[in-house]
């Protein structure tokens, strides 16, 4: 029971990050920015180091304001893609972000420590302060989506709309990883938004089937990591993330034996 109680809101946490993540990485899988999420957390990232450098307090205003900027160079990814691949525009992205992350951090007395903090989060020690203010921002970015559902949607399936609206999308995403990352750290940030949505896409092309299984896999596999983790005394992100790639590969495997393919 002592751990029950220990382990629920690590859970909590967990099952915010699969409703919010697996629906945004429906979009992302469609538009083919697969790194997008690991590159914009990143950039995100160089927010953070900045706050452990220059104090605690400038935290949140400093992942703000790289997740907008961020948000605001991602929303210009279609009119980058006429220029350059945009697969590697993000890849450059992404590596200016570390570079960037670890020059600071390497000012800072706990450098690696810090590093460590954000690629794998600290999940396990999460409060109900923390899970509450995540429920609220994943909330409030859920219901914008929601209104705005058919025109995100076209955004992402047709190439349709606005440029305010691309930016509003990125904007949006960007504001839930500025949570994620401190919440879980980049690494199980990463997996969430793409693994349960690629799960989804071996069995079904239709959003709402997508998200059922991918929520319903990413559940069940962490759920197992947490219990295991905290079993083994083994850090949590890692494991729920190997746990759930462990399950993508085994499902693509039954999935690729001949005679056991089904429709999509």
């Amino acid at each position: 029971m002592e751990a029950l109680n220990f382990l629920v809101y690590p859970f909590l946490a967990c099952l915010l990050l699969i409703v919010i993540h697996a629906y945004f990485g429906i979009h992302i899988l469609q538009r083919g920015i697969i790194f997008v999420d690991l590159a914009l957390a990143q950039f995100i990232g160089v927010g953070i180091a900045l706050a452990f450098l220059l104090g605690e307090e400038h935290g949140t205003i400093l992942a703000l304001a790289f997740a907008l900027l961020g948000a605001f160079i991602l929303s210009l990814s279609k009119k980058v893609a006429r220029i350059v691949n945009i697969e590697a525009f993000i890849g450059v992205l992404y590596i200016f972000s570390v570079s960037a992350a670890i020059l600071i951090l390497d000012r800072s007395p706990h450098g690696l420590e810090e590093f460590k903090t954000i690629l794998n989060g600290n999940i396990i020690w999460v409060t109900p302060h923390e899970v509450f203010s995540t429920f609220l921002v994943y909330g409030a970015v859920g219901l914008l989506h929601f209104i705005l559902r058919w025109q995100f949607l076209a955004l992402s399936y047709e190439g349709k709309g606005t440029a305010f609206l691309e930016f509003l999308f990125f904007a949006s995403f960007a504001v839930v990883l500025v949570k994620s990352v401190k919440l879980a750290g980049i690494l199980q940030v990463f997996s969430f938004l793409v693994i349960p949505a690629l799960i989804g896409r071996l069995y079904s092309m239709k959003p709402f089937m997508i998200l059922i299984i991918g929520w319903s896999v990413g559940v069940l596999s962490t759920i197992a990591g947490i219990a295991l983790s905290y079993k083994l005394d083994a850090p949590t992100a890692p494991v729920i993330v190997a746990g759930l790639a462990l399950t993508f590969f085994i499902l693509l495997a039954i999935k690729a034996v001949p005679g056991k393919e089904n429709q999509r």
